[in-house]
């Protein structure tokens, strides 16, 4: 495509790209209204965010065959046109379960458009330019989750809760134009061949399905304690296997998982799990440890994880011009640690930590995300055919959202049990017997007694204000662990490399050979 033609295209999907991403975060900050308008509960109000997930997870790995049997212009505008609609009526939703459900129509659409971009950017831009169209789509991607929060905000506090939903309608409207006028199939597209695998979408649906909700609800439900989390997990077993299974052995499969037997295109992927629980579940701790443990606001909060943000997008740049000269290999590897030693700095955090105390480390997660996110999408994508780039864009980004929730099932989880072990380990060592025990019992009661509390009380006060300090600094050293352990999950993945082809050909022939071969 010419300049003009590549920066229409850019510009069309990534208002899609844009607008989905923002919508499945900015809707988080408003569940707290949207509860209190629609008389629902936590639990029922937590439906309107896991709704969404759960249907956008399952189109994720039919991208390649919608985008084979719609062609990828009309599928596109599709997914933008269900997107708005819905969009509208989430807006105009009177009570909860109305809004789940118009909540899962839009995943459908949303699910689809970040692949799709992704696939449509790839193909669109020249073999030694990917490298730009990745940094182009990763600066887009990476908005979402530093616009969403921050916007979403700003309208709850000065406006309504349907406003977060009906300001995609203009947006989705110019995109969906856009696309029917500037986005073009690709002259390689086949239409899929064969009878429609029910089977295989049937066992993709319960087994997906079923994983998801196991991840992002076990531990809210106290996991195989729960009698729906264990039914929900063998069901995700079964369906995976069969699924896998089908998908294998089918002649003509619904999803074409073959193409993990792709060496390069398979260490991506494990990669990109890694990724995708640094990218989803850090981005999930580090809001709870500064309002929790800091006593920051959401505004507060906002404000410190942008540095992180803008890293990934000056890194995102940089990449962008260095991908092209440099092995991306050695790019992700520098991402890599640079984010794994941004976890490890964060692990000293205190109670007592400022905004530079996390300005610094956050930022160095940022721009190791930048690092790591363009160089992988290009190593991961340029080892498969050009007309299997859907099908593996889809697949690339399934891995990277069960990445990011098994990373935020992970970390909850350990976070809650070791913050028990190390109360029960501080709390043992806490007794009136001991000096600074009883020097600070004695001067908070005396504190209280100061305020007008009978000895009695002052002395039940005290008690209490001691036991919640040490619940507080088990908190604390909870956290710090959190952060060392997520550090050295990314300076493992480091072996993963080695599994990596060199992305500028595949077995000694050019990109072109291969498409011809294949």
């Amino acid at each position: 495509m010419q300049p003009r033609s590549l920066a229409l295209v850019s510009a069309t999907v990534m208002l899609g790209v844009i607008m989905a991403i923002i919508d499945s975060t900015i809707v988080n900050v408003a569940l707290d209204k949207i509860a209190g308008n629609l008389g629902a509960s936590i639990d029922e109000v937590a439906w309107v965010a896991t709704g969404y997930i759960l249907s956008a997870l399952i189109v994720m790995p039919l991208n390649g065959w919608l985008t084979a049997t719609l062609g990828r212009k009309r599928f596109y505008a599709i997914c933008v046109a269900i997107f708005t609609i819905a969009s509208f009526l989430c807006g105009t939703a009177t009570n909860i379960w109305q809004l789940v459900f118009y909540r899962v129509i839009q995943g459908f659409g949303g699910g689809a458009l970040q692949p799709t971009a992704q696939a449509i950017m790839f193909e669109s831009f020249p073999r030694d330019q990917r490298g730009k169209a990745m940094a182009i789509f990763g600066m887009a991607a990476m908005a979402g989750p530093a616009i969403g929060p921050l916007l979403g905000g700003y309208l709850v506090a000065n406006y309504d809760w349907p406003l977060i939903f009906l300001i995609n309608i203009p947006l989705g409207i110019i995109a969906f134009l856009m696309t029917l006028a500037y986005i073009e199939d690709p002259p390689y597209r086949v239409k899929p061949e064969g009878s429609f695998d029910y089977i295989g979408l049937g066992s993709m649906v319960l087994g997906l399905g079923s994983l998801q909700y196991v991840l992002e609800r076990g531990q809210h439900d106290d996991w195989f304690n729960s009698p729906t989390i264990v039914i929900l997990s063998i069901t995700a077993v079964g369906g995976l296997v069969t699924f896998i299974a089908r998908e294998i052995m089918t002649r003509y499969p619904l999803v074409d998982l073959r193409i993990f037997a792709n060496r390069s295109f398979a260490a991506g992927n494990v990669i990109s799990i890694v990724s995708g629980f640094g990218l989803f579940g850090l981005s999930l701790v580090l809001p709870l440890f500064m309002q929790t443990l800091l006593g920051w606001d959401a505004w507060q909060t906002g404000v410190a994880l942008l540095p992180g943000a803008i890293a990934t997008a000056v890194s995102m740049v940089v990449v962008g011009r260095l991908s092209s000269h440099i092995d991306a290999r050695l790019l992700m590897g520098a991402g890599l640690i640079v984010f794994g030693i941004g976890s490890w700095v964060m692990g000293y955090l205190s109670q007592d930590a400022g905004y530079w105390d996390i300005f610094w480390p956050r930022a160095a997660q940022g721009f190791g995300i930048g690092l790591l996110f363009v160089p992988l999408t290009v190593v991961t994508m340029s080892s498969v055919p050009l007309n299997q780039t859907a099908s593996a864009s889809g697949l690339l980004t399934l891995v990277r959202q069960l990445g990011g929730s098994l990373g935020i099932a992970a970390l909850t989880t350990y976070l809650q049990t070791d913050t028990a072990t190390v109360y029960a380990g501080l709390s043992s060592g806490v007794n009136t017997g001991r000096a600074v025990v009883g020097q600070t019992l004695a001067q908070l009661q005396a504190l209280f007694e100061q305020h007008g509390y009978a000895a009695a009380q002052a002395h039940a006060l005290a008690l209490a204000q001691i036991a919640q300090m040490t619940q507080s600094d088990a908190n604390a050293i909870a956290y710090e662990n959190l952060f060392r352990i997520s550090g050295v999950l990314f300076f493992v993945s480091l072996l993963a490399l080695l599994l990596l082809a060199n992305p500028k050909v595949r077995g000694g022939a050019p990109a072109q050979q291969v498409i011809a071969a294949d």
